[in-house]
């Protein structure tokens, strides 16, 4: 993600925030299944509330990542929006993990980095927990793979943890956290 896209990734006409609504409504609807006891009209009256989000959203979408409603976090009385496009979203792939690691890469750098580039669209890694929840709805990642949300001690030592699905399982492998692949993206967070 260029500087520029950063600079700008609230900024949203109403043409483009309508057509993003109409969007992530009728992938709400088609996907009920991912959000049985929720409804439209309760998301987008927090998407009302909170029009900065909209740039996060916009961002998710555009990068590749057809974020849908997952969930309800009843104690913070948000809506849990994940990356739901079947494979990790083309458009945050080929990253290293964090700043530390792309620093640390003395040749070949990748554009950005996984937390790097999800800080600035306003969303947050997908955690280990967060992902597998999410392959409990559909089959994601079975050719791709996914960064998340890797445990402090584990970054510390230098790793990185990410998760795909094989063999109708989901696993959870670790990495340099400096490594990038170009199968291997990020999925995110979205708290509303």
């Amino acid at each position: 993600m260029s500087t520029q896209d950063r600079d700008h990734i609230m900024e949203l006409l109403p043409q483009q925030r309508e057509e993003l609504l109409r969007m992530m409504q009728q992938r709400f609807e088609t996907y009920v299944h991912r959000h049985p006891e929720l409804e439209w009209t309760g998301v987008m009256a927090k998407l009302a509330a909170n029009p900065s989000k909209l740039g996060s959203l916009h961002a998710m979408e555009r990068t590749g990542g057809e974020p849908d409603v997952v969930g309800y976090d009843v104690e913070s009385e948000e809506y849990l929006i994940f990356d739901c496009s079947a494979e990790s979203p083309k458009g945050r792939r080929s990253l290293c993990y964090d700043h530390a690691a792309l620093e640390a890469r003395r040749e070949h750098k990748p554009k950005d980095s996984a937390v790097g580039m999800a800080a600035a669209m306003g969303i947050e890694l997908l955690s280990e927990e967060q992902y597998r929840r999410l392959q409990q709805l559909g089959a994601f990642d079975l050719k791709s793979s996914s960064w998340v949300r890797t445990p402090a001690r584990i970054r510390e030592l230098g790793g990185a943890i990410f998760c795909d699905r094989r063999y109708d399982t989901v696993f959870m492998y670790h990495n340099g956290a400096e490594s990038y692949y170009a199968a291997r993206g990020f999925r995110g967070c979205l708290r509303v």
